[in-house]
């Protein structure tokens, strides 16, 4: 009997060992991720060395199963989120990876452009289609679309921007099939798809997505960021920092480690992220020097005083810098003393 007893009981455990790792919860859980030096990233053809780096800092976000929901509660600099302040309505997983991922293409073609700009050098833009960053669910394109897919013609037409793209497609009328040449993890492939009315206005058609440009930044010298499966706007002023460094006979590292973080408009405006508690942790721990954030403005609670008082409370000896432009990290750069071996 008693064996039966410790049989059942260790089944049991065992079994609640298993749903606490497999069973997810209706939050996100976030935690200090790394600060990751770009030179490896980013290369600029023929660019030029630096003696110091440069840092994106990330943060690591994955669904809430019961251990990691109960280790954010324990631990400091490790957020709960529910499942609505990360997803959109209707969004699904694969759909808000698809998001990261296109806002990461995004943010690496402003900072290539402004890096460009700045450093006197001229840019081009080729247009390759659009990019699906959400299909509606019920909608004729469900099912036949997925996130990540590149639209490259309309029944074998190309177009210069999304816009003529969805002119093109309102255009038709109710039951019309349009063909979509489509790519997908490097196959390319076409696809009949039934024009319908949409739900909330049915004097409009369309296919049911939501989309943006797929462009391509032409640069002499060329310039490659190499980001893997990395997602998100956040690294946009450090991609920058970095680009332009490259391109300059000045190393503005000066020697030191430099971590930060902060969006990158295509007018070089550094926007703010979240996490930015979390980023100074992991800038910390790898042992940066200087701290770029977002100033806002100097705004109550902005980027920027979060992450100073952060530092005050991990008692850090990084100094963290408030940055509303580019030009405000460059400026800083130029005046600090080269670092001395």
């Amino acid at each position: 009997m008693r064996r039966k007893i410790y049989i059942g009981a260790s089944i049991f455990i065992a079994v609640l060992m298993v749903a606490g790792v497999f069973l997810s919860l209706p939050y996100y859980v976030s935690k200090p991720g790394m600060a990751k030096e770009l030179e490896p990233i980013v290369q600029v053809e023929n660019g030029y060395e630096a003696e110091g780096s440069f840092m994106l800092t990330t943060i690591r976000m994955g669904r809430a199963n019961i251990y990691s929901y109960l280790q954010a509660k324990l631990f400091d600099y490790e957020e709960i989120y529910p499942l609505d302040a990360i997803l959109h309505e209707t969004e699904t997983q694969e759909e808000y990876n698809a998001r990261q991922l296109h806002m990461m293409s995004g943010s690496k073609q402003n900072a290539i452009g402004v890096a460009y700009n700045r450093a006197g050098f001229s840019i081009e833009y080729k247009y390759n289609g659009v990019y699906v960053v959400q299909v509606i669910p019920e909608m004729p394109a469900d099912g036949k679309l997925l996130p990540g897919d590149r639209v490259i013609k309309v029944d074998d037409q190309q177009f210069s921007s999304s816009e003529e793209f969805i002119k093109y497609v309102g255009g038709k009328k109710a039951n019309e099939e349009v063909i979509l040449t489509i790519k997908r993890k490097n196959k390319t492939k076409k696809v009949k798809i039934i024009v319908q009315p949409f739900k909330d206005d049915s004097n409009k058609v369309g296919i049911g997505i939501t989309l943006v440009d797929d462009k391509e930044i032409i640069t002499n010298p060329k310039v490659t960021v190499n980001t893997d499966e990395i997602g998100g706007p956040s690294a946009g002023l450090m991609f920058t920092l970095e680009i332009y460094n490259q391109l300059m006979e000045e190393d503005f590292t000066r020697g030191y480690r430099i971590a930060g973080t902060g969006t990158i408009d295509s007018k070089g405006n550094v926007g703010p992220i979240g996490g930015i508690d979390q980023k100074v942790v992991a800038a910390d721990k790898a042992g940066a020097e200087i701290f770029f954030a977002p100033n806002e403005k100097g705004k109550s609670g902005s980027n920027y005083r979060v992450a100073v008082k952060t530092a005050r409370d991990i008692d850090t000896k990084m100094k963290i810098v408030p940055v509303d432009v580019f030009d405000d990290a460059v400026n800083y750069l130029q005046k600090l003393p080269k670092k001395e071996r």
